[in-house]
């Protein structure tokens, strides 16, 4: 019994000190890249290409995903205003039936971008292949990421990591009720982070070779 209550104590010490050590990580993931992040289109400057960060266009109750939504009306509206002239959309196409940057390409035209300034990656399963396969498939060393302020966030201390000069859009978030699963894993996300950084070197499903977006 003793045992058991001494196991127990451990336990919840280790838990305790796990997520306190969770909190100042997240906490330190954000205040690294404060100055990189915009909300404005007015305060951002404007780069050849924006890195469109993908996710499924429906949840799983069948009902429109807001974030995907958010995210598509902020890059078009960026492509609008000329502070990008090319989305590069990457997402996960992981089946025949399920293609992110297809259906982030067939909305962005909807929204009025032109099918040619869109360029697709269909191997951005994770963000950090996406951020990666950014310079390192598609030759990009400054990209204006597109998301919402908690995953752009993640993405920018990715490109820190690296040296990928990127700056951040946060497209429109969603209220605390619908995001709040999001937000739990979000907080996992970056304790994945720094393993993949700092502990397996993580490096992406695929690269291949290059391909060029148009100057």
């Amino acid at each position: 019994m003793k045992k058991a209550k001494r196991f127990l104590k451990l336990f919840l010490w280790a838990g305790g000190v796990f997520l306190l050590l969770s909190v100042i990580w997240n906490a330190y993931v954000s205040r690294s890249v404060k100055n990189l992040v915009h909300a404005d289109i007015s305060s951002i400057e404007d780069r050849h290409t924006g890195l469109l960060l993908g996710t499924s266009k429906y949840i799983a109750t069948g009902k429109p995903n807001l974030y995907y939504e958010y995210r598509i009306a902020s890059a078009a509206a960026l492509y609008r205003t000329g502070m990008i002239d090319y989305v590069l959309v990457s997402g996960d196409n992981g089946t025949v039936y399920y293609n992110e940057p297809a259906v982030m390409l067939k909305d962005l035209v909807a929204a009025g971008v032109p099918k040619e300034c869109i360029v697709q990656d269909f191997a951005g399963f994770r963000t950090l292949d996406s951020v990666v396969r950014s310079q390192k498939v598609f030759g990009e060393e400054k990209v204006t990421i597109i998301s919402q302020r908690f995953h752009v966030e993640r993405a920018l201390f990715l490109a820190k990591h690296y040296n990928i000069a990127a700056i951040g859009f946060c497209a429109d978030d969603v209220d605390a009720y619908y995001g709040a699963k999001t937000m739990v894993r979000e907080h996992f996300a970056r304790v994945k982070l720094f393993i993949d950084l700092y502990v397996l070197d993580t490096q992406p499903k695929f690269l291949g070779e290059p391909i060029e977006i148009p100057s």
